[in-house]
């Protein structure tokens, strides 16, 4: 079978959908020698990556969601005649007509719509959300098979788009870093150059991340609070909201940090906070518990999902249910944030980026057996 993958989103600047990507790779690379891979790139890794002698790469350097994409993805797949085509995201040509699976990471973009929620100008985002609207649609309607992270976006799926739940396969994403750990950790970080106690929280800056009323719960508790989350237009939005509340003594922006850095950073806090409206999967907080750390969370369907009892949950919406959390926290005896921690450890264990794979390669010869029927 010969299978083209999809992989312009590869690379940790993608967040999720890059560590998707790697990881998916990776991991298929170690167990299958049998089928064939072609592998979609961007410039960056072109040059960068090898595969073995059953896989190539081919170059695809235009962004996703554009016109660019419409016309010259099927153009590349038509040339590759493939038995079936991984897209990694819902961002499907609709003039593609080959078989083909897709990865569905979230609704987010459907259940999170206006200025709030774009980069883009008032003039350019509603013609963009209406071609995406079609371009999601297609996807879930036309696809041999969908792959989702979790139940709660299967659940999401389903309600929205009308889908078959049976065309939907759950394979939970992996939580196998490795955090360097300095032994005993450093009791101040480099990157923060601060000593006082303080809670972290690792992604970005999106608005469904739900940063703004986190950070006034910490200024009104007079508690540190550090960000760590790549530079945009949202981290800049923050900046403003920081700003405006006279709070930068309380709360501090990092930019991107490496994983070699990001135990410590995790590792030395009160706790990883997690306060979003919305997620498709949440894989910060299962880095943050291995990474030995207390995890405090939005109580969301996928969540309880993922984390199970693990964190101290708290309403997202409410202010006063967040500040209980962090205080709860605070206020905690040795013992039991141990006890916590510990089991964190041990649910990290249940998600693995190789079983991943191999539930991904059952779903492609799965579609290869009902073609070939």
């Amino acid at each position: 079978m010969k299978i083209v993958i999809d992989a312009r989103l590869y690379g940790l600047e993608h967040a999720g959908l890059g560590r998707y990507a790697i990881n998916l790779i990776e991991e298929l690379k170690k167990i299958d020698r049998k089928n064939e891979y072609v592998i979609l790139l961007r410039k960056k890794y072109f040059d960068r990556l090898k595969f073995p002698e059953n896989w190539k790469k081919v170059l695809a350097d235009f962004r996703h969601y554009t016109l660019t994409e419409q016309v010259r993805l099927p153009k590349i797949l038509s040339d590759e005649k493939p038995d079936l085509v991984h897209f990694l995201h819902m961002n499907v040509p609709i003039f593609y007509k080959g078989k083909f699976v897709v990865t569905v990471h979230d609704l987010l973009m459907q259940k999170h719509r206006g200025s709030a929620a774009t980069t883009l100008p008032f003039f350019a985002y509603f013609p963009k959300l209406a071609a995406a609207k079609l371009i999601f649609r297609h996807a879930v309607s036309a696809a041999e098979k969908i792959i989702v992270p979790s139940n709660a976006v299967k659940d999401e799926v389903v309600s929205f788009y009308h889908v078959d739940p049976g065309k939907i396969t759950v394979t939970y994403e992996g939580a196998n870093i490795k955090f360097k750990m300095n032994n005993p950790p450093r009791s101040e970080n480099l990157k923060l150059k601060i000593k006082e106690p303080y809670f972290v929280y690792v992604g970005n800056a999106y608005p469904h991340k739900n940063l703004e009323r986190a950070i006034k719960v910490f200024v009104s508790k007079k508690i540190l609070f550090v960000i760590v989350s790549s530079r945009g237009i949202f981290t800049k939005k923050l900046e403003e909201e920081i700003r405006s509340l006279k709070a930068e003594k309380y709360i501090k922006l990092l930019g991107f940090v490496p994983d070699n850095e990001l135990g410590d950073i995790l590792k030395n806090s009160l706790g990883f906070i997690y306060p979003s409206l919305s997620e498709g999967f949440g894989l910060p907080g299962l880095e943050a518990m291995s990474a030995q750390t207390l995890v405090l969370a939005s109580d969301i369907p996928v969540f309880r999902e993922v984390y199970k009892d693990v964190p101290i949950y708290f309403d997202p919406y409410d202010t006063d249910s967040i500040k209980m959390a962090i205080e709860k926290a605070i206020t905690m005896d040795k013992e039991e944030r141990n006890k916590i921690i510990q089991k964190g450890k041990e649910l990290v264990n249940n998600y693995s980026w190789a079983k991943m794979a191999e539930e991904t390669l059952k779903i492609y010869e799965g579609c290869n057996r009902l073609r070939s029927g």
